[in-house]
């Protein structure tokens, strides 16, 4: 296929009309046609270098070079978020950046080479720091919270006087495609910015649809995606035809001087048409008649603008075949060298696990306990609640940090659900505390975008429940930035999250949910739980100084049913804390002390722990209350060091059987060569009912105390 589009257009252009339009700017239309060219050729020399055994991705932007025109009408100081079929764009942004090797760089993503100057190595990629292209891996739309999120918060931080990494006047470029433009993602996302444009609430953002009028193989069927793109409040639209290279640059220009003056939203919609397939592996012929996918041909971004600089006399044909043959002799000499230096040695892929998860797992301890040690305030305070511990925290955090930014679904005006939040916005105002609309992929995308622009940003999902939504945008995008930018580019973040069950007299499964699974494999992810106010003042310092250190994703899970507990007994008002706890992260906590067994727990389960371990005492067992504290990831070697010299460990666990966190401490437990008796016992594998049948599928005291005394006596 590769050879019929290369033979079609040298075949065209040699018949290409000598007549036509004078082009105004004949310079900046070669310049376009170069980029295009580059990207063409470095489709077929991906092809070739799969062929070799030595590329491993092969989905091209042929087709699509038209999206040059705006690489070309923006900068390298507008933050660009793309569609994968964007080579045409990347090669234009790179003429704008003297020294930039675009060939070289593709190649290497190509051929996962640690030469790749983004990922190093890690994944195929567009990106580069220093063209102001994010990388974007291929999860279907998922760009688009974040573009949306980064537009609003260089808006925010011109009226906060928040300095970004780009200038005043920057606008953000995100590209998707049609097929894409039908994801809940991309919809969602296009429905916050509208939301906020109706508002008044500057959104300089550009967002472009490139519409080859299929997924894969299936048809977006004709006038969709006009019709859908084109009915967004306060989003203009604009068509652009990628075959009339004159037309669609004034069209892009336009867009982008709207866009930078007016600071809102302008959807160009541009007609582009797909190339030598989905990928190199995909064989059209099953789904597509010969005679369509020739016919497709004509369209040919490349031939438009040949023809065009033919008919304007800026070349001849012959110039036009020099050209476009001394682009694929320059690819494929940069394609042939890269194969020799990886054959010889010269150049490397990751050749160790350690290697490749770098980015994963490079810690600043100093820096962050010097973070956190400022975050402190100047006396440790009352003793307060959970809930009232955490307001005062984030009070302190946002008087610390300038830069911290809260916001969530009803967290500003009421002040949060459980009242965590209130009294914030009074404080510090509506632009770092503001409520956002009830959309789980914008209160995360907001944060993806705000932290992308040197925010802090500290977003509420109002329950646990409610994350699933959206989880995406924190495994998708949120904590791969690091891994896929080889920590070029960063999005360090707190989530805090309502969440955990035993909430008495409202409830259900969604607001008792405690399923943590969908966090427990995120690569890089950071996930703690307080059980009571002593806990977690510190541990919220520690998540907002490694996410400002180290750029961590942290999630910080509030178990609802402790937000207001005062008594661990009846009037003990022992739940009631002041802040004179410390946190490290990856350290655990203890409570009680008893050499019998140890019990390991977290969450609402240090509770049932600590009360079953005041019954166990009452029948002559002493136990130690093991509080993990950080449950992703596990804190193994502190974990370990606690239980030296235990010979039991029961493992109370309130999450489910399966899945839970239970599992994970076992298995730490056994790779880690703990040699006593182990025993786990954990909610059941159900959602959570309503009312007093909630207690039939969680763990319960009494099942604690039950196998505590079940270990002990058996021995």
């Amino acid at each position: 296929m590769a050879e019929a589009i290369d033979a079609h257009f040298l075949d065209r252009i040699r018949v290409a009309a000598t007549s036509g339009p004078e082009l105004a700017d004949p310079d900046r239309v070669l310049r376009y046609f170069d980029a295009q060219l580059a990207s063409r050729h470095l489709d077929f020399a991906a092809r070739w270098l799969q062929s070799t055994g030595f590329g491993y991705y092969t989905i091209g932007s042929s087709g699509h070079e038209s999206n040059a025109a705006v690489g070309a009408a923006t900068t390298v100081t507008d933050p660009a978020l793309l569609h994968y079929r964007s080579g045409g764009f990347h090669a234009a942004r790179a003429q704008q950046h003297l020294g930039s090797n675009p060939i070289h760089d593709v190649l290497a993503g190509l051929v996962a080479s640690t030469r790749d100057p983004i990922s190093r190595g890690r994944h195929k990629v567009f990106g580069h720091p220093d063209l102001g292209i994010v990388p974007q891996t291929s999860t279907i739309g998922s760009q688009v919270p974040r573009a949306v999120g980064l537009a609003f918060a260089l808006g925010r931080a011109k009226a906060l006087r928040h300095r970004t990494p780009w200038p005043e006047d920057a606008i953000v470029v995100c590209s998707f495609g049609d097929a894409s433009a039908n994801h809940s993602t991309t919809v969602g996302a296009l429905n916050s910015a509208a939301y906020c444009a109706h508002q008044s609430i500057p959104m300089p953002i550009l967002l472009v649809c490139e519409d080859n009028g299929i997924g894969i193989s299936t048809r977006s069927p004709r006038g969709w995606i006009e019709r859908s793109l084109s009915r967004f409040p306060s989003i203009e639209y604009v068509r652009a035809d990628g075959t009339d290279p004159v037309a669609l640059m004034r069209t892009v220009d336009a867009a982008v001087a709207a866009v930078r003056s007016g600071r809102r939203p302008v959807m160009v919609h541009l007609e582009t048409v797909r190339l030598m397939g989905h990928a190199g592996s995909d064989a059209e012929l099953a789904y597509r008649t010969n005679a369509d996918i020739v016919g497709d041909y004509a369209r040919d971004p490349l031939l438009a603008c040949a023809r065009a600089l033919i008919g304007a006399g800026v070349l001849s044909a012959a110039d036009v075949e020099g050209r476009y043959e001394a682009m694929r002799e320059t690819v494929m000499s940069e394609a042939e060298a890269m194969v020799e230096s990886l054959r010889s040695g010269a150049s490397s892929r990751l050749a160790t696990a350690e290697a490749v998860m770098a980015p994963l797992t490079e810690r600043r301890p100093i820096a962050v306990a010097a973070t956190e040690q400022s975050l402190r305030p100047a006396q440790s305070g009352p003793r307060l609640t959970l809930a009232a511990m955490i307001n005062r925290t984030l009070t302190d955090i946002m008087a610390a940090r300038p830069e911290v930014l809260v916001f969530g679904e009803d967290v500003a005006v009421k002040g949060g659900v459980y009242g965590v939040t209130k009294g914030l916005r009074k404080k510090y105002g509506a632009a770092r505390v503001f409520d956002t609309l009830l959309d789980e992929q914008t209160v995360l995308g907001t944060a993806l975008g705000a932290a992308l622009a040197g925010f802090v940003p500290i977003p509420e999902i109002q329950y646990l429940a409610y994350l699933h939504n959206a989880e995406d945008q924190l495994r998708g995008e949120a904590a791969s930035l690091e891994f896929f930018s080889d920590s070029q580019f960063s999005n360090g973040m707190v989530v805090r999250i309502a969440g955990l069950a035993y909430q008495r007299g409202f409830g259900g499964h969604f607001h008792n949910d405690n399923a943590v699974a969908v966090l427990r494999d995120v690569p890089g992810i950071v996930v703690a739980v307080p059980s009571s106010a002593a806990e977690a003042a510190a541990l919220l310092r520690t998540c907002v100084a490694l996410a400002v250190e180290e750029g961590r994703v942290c999630v910080f899970l509030e178990p609802i049913a402790l937000y207001h507990r005062v008594d661990l007994d009846d009037g003990d008002g022992e739940l009631r804390c002041a802040d004179d706890a410390s946190a490290e992260f990856a350290t655990t906590a203890i409570h009680s002390d008893g050499d019998d067994l140890a019990i390991v727990t977290f969450g609402n389960g240090v509770v049932m722990s600590r009360r079953a371990a005041s019954r166990l005492r009452e029948r002559g067992i002493g136990a130690t209350i093991v509080d993990l504290r950080w449950i992703v990831p596990l804190p193994v070697d502190d974990l370990l060091r606690r239980l030296d010299g235990f010979d039991r460990v029961l493992i109370a666990d309130e999450t489910r059987h399966d899945g839970g966190v239970g599992e994970g401490v076992v298995t730490a437990l056994v790779e880690g060569g703990y040699a006593g008796t182990v025993r786990r016992v954990a909610s059941k594998n159900s959602f959570v009912p309503l009312g007093a049948a909630a207690d039939l599928v969680l763990l319960s005291e009494d099942e604690i105390v039950s196998a505590a005394l079940e270990m002990v006596e058996s021995d």
